[in-house]
């Protein structure tokens, strides 16, 4: 067992969890009227953007808990040098570039760039066993 990988993969879970859980709550819960999918936008935000934008926000957490599933999976598995070192630096990349993003178009003020950077060095540093 690599326990620095379950560990990525458990903040990964973490991570995707809150994010749908907090998003619904701060932003699509004053979006909604009824039913699942928020419609209610403004002058700048048609329901169709809001309907996309709900959409992908969760699409995010989706792949967040595959890319934690991953993770964990290679973290359980006896060590095998391939695929699992090319998931792995894909995973790390993903994870990297995505807390770049969060922290440049937040400014830092979004703490998913922490989480994400976490992951990653948490990845990176168990890989060193593959």
């Amino acid at each position: 067992m690599q326990p620095l990988l379950l560990g990525a993969g458990i903040v990964m879970v973490l991570t995707a969890l809150v994010h749908s859980a907090v998003g619904e709550v701060l932003i699509f819960r004053q979006l909604r009227r009824d039913g699942i999918i928020p419609t209610q936008g403004s002058p700048l935000l048609r329901e169709r953007h809001v309907r996309i934008l709900w959409a992908s926000w969760h699409l995010v957490s989706i792949l967040g808990w595959a890319l934690a599933a991953i993770l964990i999976a290679i973290a359980l598995a006896p060590a095998t040098p391939l695929p699992n070192a090319w998931l792995l630096k894909v995973g790390i990349a993903a994870s990297l570039a995505g807390s770049a993003l969060v922290l440049f178009a937040t400014r830092g003020r979004h703490p998913g760039w922490f989480s994400l950077l976490v992951a990653a060095i948490l990845a990176w540093l168990g890989s060193a066993g593959l």
